[in-house]
């Protein structure tokens, strides 16, 4: 830790009676080294760290500390007070005092100056050379690694470090384990006159407990890897095998899919939410708040291994996101590629709900001409529905101004993580500035990802690494994005987008009546899947800029996604013999979600017989998706199914077509499965289970 902490910043008689003085004696140290801009606004950084939980750890140590924009370089500063400063620690208080200063872009200095600081403050002789220290130039120097013994420790820690990272385990030296050389070890084979030998040497062999942990604290400094450090050793003081993630500030590292996976139990010593813990789902777990992690390690582990032994397992977590799942080695770039897309527009769909059918409900409740009125800032009557409708609309098109930003920025988010939000944003945002509308978006979050990607490749130096990723990644990103936006791509996307709306402006006859078949096609193939979003999306762009065109492509995706689920729950009301039980169930709650255009409801069907149902309701699909352009049904809600109707035009001949579909892709089911020979194995049902009470024609 050269050059965090120097003799001007150690005081061995720190007289400060109360834990803020302590803090402000050292602080002022800082401040006169240079290192702090602004006391009182470092002060007030600190106290604010310190007000969301105590920093006082067992064993009279006191760790104040903050990231703040006040400091210019990761600071270390030590008070020896010889009365002790109360830091909230159960045992009592303080008498070590280490206040930890690091800038507001420092994360990787965090990491540095605390795993070796938090490795150094759980050895009892580090702790005990630092109370009996006589001069600064000597405390500075151990705090600093410089001390006898010192980096033999620093080293064993990396060593640790690495293999508990790389998921390897660390072999026991001779000496560790309290193993004899290999020549005595050979000795009990030799001379065991007894049968109990295999016994004994079985246990050398056996696997040890292992235990996976995650530690993570409100600010992610320092208790995050006390508590890591103070696991690692109690169970090597257990004899039992524990690799810890230490979720900080900065982010984290993994731990190997595989450790986890041979993990006997896991233990979370957190106070703040465990970063995608459905990698844990099903182990045995104990579940404590960081500083119990620290001072009641050594149980933990016993209760951890208590539980393993009784069979306990934890509750099931819930499926991660999309972009935190990762992709397989073998993932391709199609795979990849449609991984990103459909992250942007699982983020997107909801703002187009909410923003979509607010814009609904104000043209129901103040007729088109309400997208004309005054902003409700200046002028709004409370007593008057215009108002209200302005209001609702008003609200609804701020959601739906986000549509293009959030595709972008969670395209670039599945691509890059949280590095490609900004550019991802910027790039979105610009995208709207130019009239690139949805396309414009979608390149953007593209762009965005690939040239985030692109820097983090770059060999940094260390000592850039802390500002990375809050300065340096979203400055560059951002200045390339936008510059290939505003300048070279973002124009060509333009005029592609305005002749694509100018393509569905003047859609008439044959040429509407095939889109509509192709988009009927896309939304009932895979069922609410990746295929089917893509369509929707491209409805839900044409929102943006609605015309007679885009209005009518909106009303025929909806219609073609209602019909899948409608069509099973008729189909298994008409001919209930040929579904299994459980069908007939789910087609009773497939009529709502089918006219809450839900298109996911005939899922459980065609998971069970998908070479029948997927067909028929693409064949449905097709024939309603034509027919509501044929009709010149339009639609301005993004969603709502049947609940939106008054908001179609021509509702009777939309209703119409969706009644159409529904028909071919009933009778089309009926008729595949009709034609299914039984098998031994599955017997048809006997006559009396006929719901329908209906018998099946020979």
């Amino acid at each position: 830790m050269s050059e965090l902490i120097t003799a001007e910043l150690v005081d061995l008689d720190l007289s400060a009676e109360t834990k803020e003085a302590a803090a402000r004696s050292l602080a002022e140290r800082m401040a006169a080294s240079g290192r702090v801009t602004d006391l009182e606004g470092f002060l007030a950084d600190v106290a604010a760290r310190e007000a969301q939980m105590p920093t006082g750890l067992d064993g009279g140590i006191g760790i104040p500390h903050c990231r703040s924009e006040h400091v210019t370089e990761p600071t270390l500063a030590f008070g020896r007070s010889a009365a002790g400063i109360d830091f909230g620690a159960p045992d009592g208080p303080a008498d070590l005092i280490f206040l930890i200063a690091a800038p507001a872009g420092g994360d990787a200095d965090h990491l540095s100056i605390l795993s070796t600081l938090a490795r150094h403050l759980m050895d009892e002789t580090f702790t005990g050379a630092l109370r009996s220290a006589t001069a600064p130039e000597r405390t500075a120097a151990l705090i600093r690694g410089d001390g006898p013994g010192a980096a033999e420790a620093d080293a064993e820690a990396e060593r640790e470090s690495a293999a508990a990272e790389s998921g390897a385990e660390t072999e026991p030296t001779a000496a560790e384990s309290g193993a004899e050389p290999s020549a005595q070890a050979a000795e009990p084979a030799a001379q065991a006159p007894e049968p109990a030998g295999p016994d004994r040497s079985a246990e050398p062999t056996a696997a040890p407990f292992r235990i996976v942990a995650i530690t993570s604290c409100p600010t992610g400094i320092a208790h995050t890897y006390m508590a890591a450090e103070s696991l690692e050793k109690a169970g090597q003081a257990a004899g039992v095998e524990v690799f810890v993630e230490t979720q900080g500030s900065a982010g984290f590292q993994r731990l190997d899919p595989q450790l986890i996976a041979d993990a006997d139990g896991v233990i979370f010593a957190h106070d703040v939410e465990v970063r995608e813990k459905e990698r844990f789902a099903g182990k045995p777990t104990v579940d404590v708040g960081v500083k119990a992690g620290i001072n009641r390690a050594a149980e933990l582990i016993a209760e951890v291994r208590q539980k393993a032994a009784h069979g306990e397992t934890g509750a099931p977590a819930r499926a991660a996101a999309p972009m935190d799942k990762g992709a397989d080695t073998g993932d391709n770039f199609a795979t990849r590629l449609r991984k990103w897309l459909m992250t942007g527009v699982s983020y997107m769909v909801p703002f187009v709900a909410a923003g979509g059918l607010l814009i609904a409900l104000a043209f129901a409740i103040g007729g088109y001409t309400v997208n004309k009125a005054p902003s409700v800032a200046e002028h709004f009557l409370w007593t008057e529905s215009a108002s209200w409708a302005a209001l609702l609309f008003q609200i609804g098109s701020v959601a739906f101004g986000f549509l293009v930003p959030v595709l972008a920025g969670f395209i670039a988010y599945g691509m890059a993580d949280r590095p490609g939000l900004v550019p991802g944003f910027v790039g979105g945002a610009i995208a709207l500035t130019i009239n690139a509308g949805f396309l414009g978006g979608l390149i953007a979050g593209l762009l965005a990802g690939a040239v985030v990607m692109a820097i983090q490749r770059v060999r940094i130096p260390p000592v850039l690494r802390g500002i990375m990723p809050v300065v340096v990644i979203p400055l560059i990103s951002s200045a390339i994005v936008g510059f290939l936006m505003f300048l070279v791509i973002g124009k060509p996307i333009a005029a592609l987008q305005k002749g694509l709306t100018d393509w569905l402006s003047g859609l008439t006859g044959a040429n509407a009546i095939i889109l509509g078949v192709l988009l009927g096609l896309m939304m009932c193939f895979d069922l609410g899947g990746p295929l089917n979003k893509v369509a929707y999306a491209f409805a839900v762009g044409g929102l943006a800029n609605p015309n007679e065109g885009s209005l009518k492509v909106m009303a025929a995706v909806m219609a073609a996604g209602m019909v899948p689920p409608l069509a099973m729950a008729l189909a298994t009301t008409v001919r209930g013999r040929l579904f299994t039980k459980a069908e007939r169930e789910n087609g009773k709650a497939a009529w709502v979600l089918g006219a809450s255009f839900i298109t996911e409801g005939a899922i459980p069907f065609a998971a069970a017989d998908p070479l029948r149902v997927i067909p028929s309701a693409m064949a449905g699909g097709a024939v309603t998706g034509a027919l509501s352009m044929a009709f010149g049904c339009t639609l301005r809600a993004p969603h709502g199914g049947i609940f939106v109707v008054p908001l179609i035009g021509q509702p009777f001949l939309y209703l119409l077509a969706i009644a159409a579909g529904t028909g071919v892709s009933t009778a089309l089911v009926i008729l595949l499965k009709g034609l299914r020979k039984p098998s031994p194995t599955h017997p048809a049902p006997a006559p009396a289970d006929d719901d329908a009470g209906v018998p099946i024609a020979a």
